[in-house]
């Protein structure tokens, strides 16, 4: 966060303040960008960079099931590459996995069901090392969170967010997996998630001995509400970057665009 954006915010009443609310955008540098998977695809996303300061920590986001509607503008993604630049000093990684369309345009190639899509994490990991963003963490959400705990151990990352994992396609080897390499990962789980709930979830996650298993009261699978969406930016930020949380609910007018 730039200096005087803290200042800002630190010094109540020096300026008018405006709550943030579900459509609030606020100053980030934003660029298309263009990844290429190992089998020779081309994927469409966007990074968004704190428009000041340095570069705290980088969110590289695995959207939910594109078969349903997934893609990355789902609200939570797209918020946080709204806010967290501005807020939090995040870079934000979003792209569409293979075969995914959203209006930022259409990945090449065609869905697989969470295996293929391996490479497609591959390439979001190696673009955010060559472009020397620093303290990358794996951020999945749904059918996201199966690429991650899939295919995001052996990667170069500082471990992984879980936002409502169903647990679907991910098993017990890829859980010990990442459980053999010590990094933390957190799991957000909703109370009243459509396919896993926090009680089945401390079950299912025993093998991922590190994992921290967050139950969200009232939460549902997608997050809906102004409220779901700070509690998640929250978490995200409290393990990403903890001197930065708990985030602001106002800021001041003049930083909204």
């Amino acid at each position: 966060m730039a200096e005087g954006i803290a200042a800002g915010m630190a010094e109540p009443g020096t300026a008018e303040r405006v709550e943030l609310r579900s459509m609030t955008v606020l100053p980030a540098d934003r660029q298309d960008i263009e990844l290429r998977t190992e089998d020779g695809l081309t994927l469409v996303g966007e990074l968004a960079l704190p428009a000041e300061g340095p570069v705290l920590g980088t969110l590289i986001t695995l959207h939910p099931l594109p078969t349903h509607g997934g893609f990355m503008d789902s609200h939570v993604y797209r918020k946080a590459a709204w806010r967290l630049p501005a807020l939090a000093g995040l870079a934000v990684l979003r792209f569409n996995t293979r075969g995914t369309s959203s209006p930022r345009g259409t990945s090449e190639g065609a869905f697989d069901g969470g295996e293929a899509e391996g490479a497609d994490v591959r390439a979001a990991v190696d673009y955010a090392i060559a472009h020397d963003l620093p303290n990358r963490w794996l951020v999945g959400w749904s059918f996201g969170t199966e690429l991650a705990l899939k295919h995001g151990s052996g990667l170069d990352v500082e471990g992984a967010i879980l936002l409502s994992p169903p647990l679907h396609r991910a098993g017990e080897r890829d859980l010990e997996a990442w459980a053999a390499t010590g990094r933390p990962v957190t799991a957000l789980v909703p109370e009243h998630d459509d396919f896993l709930q926090p009680a089945e979830a401390r079950e299912r996650f025993a093998p991922l001995t590190q994992l921290e298993l967050v139950d969200v009261p009232e939460a549902k699978h997608l997050w809906v509400g102004e409220r779901f969406v700070r509690i998640v930016h929250d978490a995200i930020v409290a393990r990403v970057v903890p001197e930065r949380a708990p985030l602001p609910t106002e800021v001041p007018a003049s930083m909204v665009e």
